[in-house]
């Protein structure tokens, strides 16, 4: 019970730190793994959602609902000018996509970093969860825990959408004939739009409800593209309910790992992407050797 005590709230604070990195890596994961587009200038959407939820928050409710309203619109207008960006290149490989969207976050950094300078910005929060609340004696701000609320619902809500509704079953289709797409009366290019649209409304949602957590400050948006990978190599391309089991495992091993070894925690992430990649790599070649053995039976 006193280990148990101890590390309650690193553990706590994991989940917090996992349900945002869910949030943030949902739509990378969705627009790499169905739209097969890799977007690296999805951490700079991130800082974009929280720099202006920053610099709209004055303490009020009305203001903390306005920032995440104006972050989640300027990360859909980032998402359509990748969708204008990226369609021509949809049929030419990553490298290409890599390449643009890289050289999109080298522009939007500079654009934050001239308009915001080099300071981190704090949000100002309403003072009804700027305070602490007492979990089975432990003192835990109320932010993080509202957070945790509102990221589950969204994390909920978002696996409902994508495995139950019309529009979830267009995007996983789009994914695999777009050609079938195109014959059912859908344009390509406007699942390509919609699909580029709500990775970046996610991001810049995520940068809204995380800037009071981490950042918006000038190494945000590497940080959390780094993180964003890593919990997509983690919960496989595409998946929403790998990325957040990955998403909590990488919040845990940032902040419960910490608590336990501060010295080991920084390899434990990459050497548990490190052993899911040899795992699923190894996964990979016995089903070929079976579907291979099965074909000459």
């Amino acid at each position: 019970m006193g280990a148990i005590n101890a590390h309650f709230v690193p553990a706590l604070d994991g989940v917090a730190y996992g349900l945002l990195l869910f949030v943030a890596a949902a739509g990378l994961t969705l627009l790499f793994g169905i739209g097969g587009v890799l977007n690296i200038a999805h951490g700079t959407l991130f800082a974009l959602g929280g720099y202006l939820a920053a610099t709209v928050s004055n303490g009020s409710w009305s203001s903390a609902f306005l920032g995440l309203a104006v972050a989640t619109v300027g990360g859909t207008l980032g998402g359509a000018v990748l969708a204008a960006g990226t369609l021509p290149l949809a049929d030419r490989g990553h490298l290409p996509q890599a390449l643009l969207t890289f050289g999109l976050s080298l522009v939007g950094g500079d654009i934050l970093s001239t308009v915001y300078g080099g300071d981190e910005h704090p949000v100002v929060i309403p003072n009804s969860v700027n305070g602490t609340v007492h979990i089975f004696g432990h003192v835990y701000p109320t932010y993080r825990l509202m957070f945790i609320v509102v990221a589950s619902v969204l994390a909920l809500a978002g696996t409902y959408i994508l495995g139950r509704t019309r529009a979830g079953s267009l995007l996983r289709a789009a994914a695999d004939d777009r050609d079938m797409v195109g014959a059912m009366g859908y344009a390509p290019w406007r699942v390509h739009a919609a699909l580029c649209g709500a990775a970046g409304a996610l991001a810049g949602l995520a940068g809204g409800l995380g800037a009071p957590i981490i950042g918006p400050g000038p190494d945000t948006a590497d940080k959390v593209l780094m993180l964003s990978m890593v919990v997509i190599v983690l919960g496989k391309p595409g998946s929403v309910v790998g990325a957040f089991l990955a998403a909590i495992a990488v919040g845990e091993i940032e902040t419960l790992g910490v608590s336990i070894s501060s010295n080991w925690a920084p390899y434990l992430l990459f050497g548990l992407m490190a052993v899911a990649l040899v795992v699923r790599t190894f996964r990979g070649s016995s089903a070929s050797a079976g579907v291979a053995v099965g074909a000459h039976a």
